[in-house]
């Protein structure tokens, strides 16, 4: 292992990560041949085959998982020697890896916009993503944060909540309910609803209540999108269940409104959490103080930000 270097470890790791040729030689800005060179190299050196071909997909053999651990381990190492050198002289600098669900995307650009101005020399590296896809991450090991609605139990996390995240029922303004006070909870038994797809937290959060209260209701249409959703309110195609937070963009104008019934808001909140075997780097450190520090200021939007019905 002495005689590979960090060029062909770096090379390894990308082609890993990307189980390509092309997609690594275009991230590092290299040629596809350099990339194979590279490769046959290190393998040369380590002694045993990295990757296997079944058909046309990559798979590491076990000695390239080991090895791909071992260059996550180098580099991540590397990168934390860097931060607190940069740390060292004043200047907080490098990179934050940060994994959102997809509803936080309403708020955490505004918290990274503020954090940046006080950080100029920091990259941000901000993935949006569903439930699924953030713990295949987790697993992968490869951010440093992970904002999330409902922490898995399962995954070995340190978590913290930072923000409250309320779920309310939105309707068309035009709606017949809209503008009613203290609506019964079972009057919605009767509505049709768009859902966000099975397995959000947002959908779970909803189908808890509703089993709570014996309610079984129409499920007219899926769709993985906030603002998929707010459009088929808009368009009278139902009534939905969403986050605050994603009225944020609304205003007076708005075609939708909040409906006043029982049990709702649902109050949830959010979560910022980390693997809890994770070194945390300077600028990770750094960022998780400030968004427990500054969260307040991001509060739920109100909701006089609706038209009035």
């Amino acid at each position: 292992m002495i005689q590979a270097t960090l060029h062909q470890l770096k090379v390894f790791e990308t082609m890993a990560r990307h189980g390509s040729f092309t997609r690594a030689a275009e991230e590092l800005l290299i040629t596809q041949p350099t990339v194979s060179s590279q490769i046959k190299q290190l393998t040369k050196v380590i002694g045993l085959p990295l990757f296997e071909q079944i058909g046309k997909r990559l798979y590491l053999t076990e000695a390239g998982k080991e090895l791909l651990q071992t260059c996550q381990e180098i580099f991540g190492r590397l990168e934390n020697f860097e931060m607190k050198v940069a740390d060292l002289k004043g200047t907080r600098q490098g990179q934050l890896r940060l994994a959102v669900i997809t509803t936080a995307k309403y708020f955490i650009p505004r918290i990274l916009g503020t954090f940046c101005q006080q950080y100029p020399g920091i990259n941000i590296s901000l993935a949006i993503t569903n439930h699924q896809h953030i713990q295949e991450r987790m697993m992968e090991n490869r951010d440093d944060l992970y904002v999330l609605s409902e922490p898995s139990d399962n995954m070995g996390l340190s978590t913290q909540p930072f923000l409250d995240n309320h779920l309310v029922v939105i309707a068309p303004k035009n709606h017949p309910l809209a503008g009613k006070r203290n609506i019964p909870i079972t009057n919605l038994d009767s509505e049709v609803f768009i859902m966000r797809e099975s397995g959000s937290g947002t959908r779970q959060a909803i189908q808890k209540l509703f089993y709570q209260h014996g309610l079984s209701v129409e499920v007219r249409l899926e769709l993985g999108s906030n603002e998929a959703i707010k459009h088929a309110i808009a368009g009278n195609l139902g009534i939905s269940i969403l986050s605050q937070h994603t009225l944020i963009s609304e205003g007076k104008d708005s075609e939708l409104t909040i409906l006043d019934v029982e049990h709702f808001p649902i109050k949830r909140r959010w979560y910022v959490a980390y693997l809890e075997d994770k070194q945390l780097s300077v600028v990770a450190k750094a960022f998780l103080d400030y968004l427990l520090q500054k969260s307040t200021k991001f509060s739920i939007p109100p909701a006089s930000l609706l038209a009035k019905v």
